[in-house]
């Protein structure tokens, strides 16, 4: 069965979002990217109702299995984090609404999952998800790119199953990055 995620990477003046499908065999698939933008000049109620209303016809028009969002994190910058909070405010909420579970993750959980390292830059983010997805281009701004990074994380974290074989039949498919993060599961799942 293929996986559909939308991923959100929630903001008040950038709020990315991508959809991808995900196969059994962890191959992904972009099926859309957008960012949904707001003013600042615009009062922070109609800025809410716009990212809503945005996410609303996302899910009504792509119908994902599960929604994986940012986890929202303590930044020096108080009145950013009010708003990304905000922002994955109304997104949960949507999702709730139509019964669809969401998933949340930290910066570091995706950019270990989609390039082996939990520090690595969003240039690498962005470079590692055109070549996963296999895009013509980079998907821009970063916030695109980073929703889609969210999605894929999230279904290859929890979508094809609970392990996956680093070798044997079917590994020469994963790329470097799911190979050492694979790898690193089963060295922590040993571990326990």
């Amino acid at each position: 069965m293929t996986l559909r995620v939308l991923g959100v990477d929630p903001g008040l003046t950038r709020c990315g979002i991508g959809v991808v499908d995900v196969e059994k065999n962890r191959r992904a698939t972009m099926v859309a990217v957008g960012v949904v933008g707001t003013s600042p000049d615009e009062s922070l109620d109609q800025r809410l109702l716009l990212i809503a209303t945005s996410i609303d016809d996302w899910l009504d028009r792509y119908e994902p299995h599960v929604l994986a969002v940012e986890r929202v994190f303590s930044q020096l910058n108080v009145s950013t984090v009010m708003g990304v909070a905000q922002a994955s405010g109304v997104v949960i909420a949507a999702a709730a609404r139509r019964g669809i579970p969401v998933a949340l993750h930290t910066p570091s959980e995706v950019k270990a999952a989609v390039t082996g390292s939990g520090t690595s830059n969003k240039d690498a983010v962005t470079k590692l998800v055109t070549k996963i997805l296999r895009l013509d281009a980079p998907p821009r701004p970063a916030d695109a790119a980073d929703a889609l990074a969210l999605a894929i994380t999230h279904a290859w974290r929890a979508g094809s199953g609970a392990s996956i074989a680093t070798t044997g039949p079917g590994s020469h498919s994963l790329t470097p990055a799911q190979r050492a993060w694979a790898e690193a599961e089963a060295k922590a799942r040993r571990a326990r």
